[in-house]
């Protein structure tokens, strides 16, 4: 099941990272206790009631001039409308109208997708409603005073974005192919390499446009197995703003990744892995996805006996935080080792899913805690009574314990190595719960 998107749009200054803030919660400051993983805090997973989504935060819009402002308020709100389920236009009753948001009022307005006027840094509303009832002339419908830093009107508001979202993208989908995300910076080969894989392959295909994202659907059929593959590069940019392009580049991804079993990170191999690639992948780890690094156009690199071993121990370096992932080098221009890119899909789906029987899963442990032992504080000991496999997707196992103040990190990458060393578990996250359970 994928979660609905929600988009917030409007120019800077009228509380957009604010609202986001309030809505995200103590959410947007939790981080996982994993070194090395590279966060973009534009978007946050949130629930209201029994309802979860993500929300971005589309960004404020600061131009050099007065000619842009337009045509960058023009690609936020089309990037907007391309991604979200719903979108919270946010306007500020201090300012009161300007042209500018009549601009994108017409522009979400003609596009159908469900638009909620949000009108912001109303802090009492004796006091400010005559000016709310201004916004009515945007033709957006009625509009919903909030204050985000009051957090005034926030349930309300809240109570009508998850009124809009489709019934059936909630519903748990019963296709079980294999859905793969093509994840990656502009320009890296995402694109090529589906189209390589449609034409090698003479397969069935079926363009299927998502119905609220930027992604297309395409279906790959191979040695009787169908394969769903995600693009994420629907969306060409225009503005050569750096930030601009990572932010756009993580909304398509964040979007994409949420519907996936297995993301496909293309690196382009001319340019090596950066800092937006680490980013990228990032969320597929957050997200507990199988990964896969598929370093794109090889053969345009000079290579000698070291060459692939120099660029693995690059990826590895800068993605320290997922050393599960699996690597492939290829090119999309020749179809280079393109057919072993199913294989290694085929593989890490299986490994997603791969139970393991609990008496298995306990001798592994017994033996790991007798060839290391738990940590220890002030002379208590850290004792492991028991393990279970709770669930798969990412394969994630509950560990009973004496106490949670007990456990460290490289106990628990140790015990995860001693696993992974049985089990493989290759181009998969694996998740570890701690529980207490008192002594007798």
């Amino acid at each position: 099941m994928s979660r609905p998107v929600v988009a917030v749009v409007g120019r800077p200054n009228v509380g957009k990272s604010t609202l986001f803030n309030a809505l995200a919660g103590s959410r947007i400051s939790i981080v996982e206790d994993t070194p090395g993983v590279t966060r973009d805090r534009i978007y946050a997973d949130v629930t209201w009631l029994n309802y979860q989504f993500t929300l971005v935060d589309t960004g404020g819009i600061e131009p050099d001039s007065d000619d842009l402002i337009l045509s960058r308020m023009r690609e936020q709100a089309e990037t907007a409308i391309i991604t979200a389920d719903v979108i919270l236009f946010l306007t500020d009753v201090r300012q009161g109208l300007v042209d500018a948001d009549f601009k994108v009022a017409d522009m979400l307005r003609r596009s159908g997708r469900p638009v909620l006027l949000i009108v912001n840094k109303v802090d009492s509303f004796d006091k400010f409603m005559p000016d709310v009832y201004e916004f009515y002339n945007l033709g957006l419908g009625d509009p919903i005073p909030i204050s985000a830093a009051g957090r005034l009107g926030i349930g309300d508001m809240l109570d009508q974005v998850v009124a809009l979202f489709d019934p059936s993208d909630l519903e748990e989908e019963e296709d079980d192919r294999p859905r793969i995300a093509v994840i990656g910076k502009p320009n890296a080969g995402k694109s090529s390499i589906i189209n390589r894989l449609l034409g090698e392959e003479r397969v069935i295909v079926s363009p299927v446009a998502g119905t609220t994202r930027d992604a297309i659907d395409t279906t790959v059929k191979r040695n009787g197995q169908e394969y769903v593959f995600i693009d994420t590069a629907g969306l060409r940019r225009k503005s050569k703003v750096k930030e601009e392009l990572e932010r756009y580049s993580i909304i398509r991804t964040v979007t994409a990744v949420e519907r996936c079993d297995v993301a496909v990170l293309i690196i382009d191999a001319t340019e090596g892995i950066t800092e937006q690639d680490a980013k990228i992948a990032g969320i597929a780890h957050e997200r507990g996805k199988g990964m896969i690094i598929a370093v794109n156009k090889w053969d345009l690199i000079e290579k000698d006996n070291k060459t692939v071993s120099e660029f693995t121990a690059k990826i590895r370096e800068k993605l320290s935080y997922m050393p599960y992932a699996e690597i492939i080098f290829l090119s999309a221009l020749t179809g280079q080792r393109l057919p072993k890119l199913f294989d290694m899909i085929d593989a890490v789906v299986a490994n997603c899913s791969l139970r393991i029987q609990t008496g298995v899963l306990n001798e592994i442990i017994a033996e790991a805690t007798a060839m290391k032992q738990p940590p220890s504080d002030k002379g208590r000991r850290l004792r492991i009574y028991y393990i279970t496999q709770a669930s798969v997707k990412p394969p994630t196992f509950v560990i009973f314990i004496n106490d949670k103040k007990l456990t460290h990190f490289s106990y628990t990458r140790y015990l995860e190595n001693q696993i992974r060393t049985t089990f493989g578990f290759r181009g998969t996250p694996i998740r570890f719960i701690y529980r207490e359970r008192k002594e007798k």
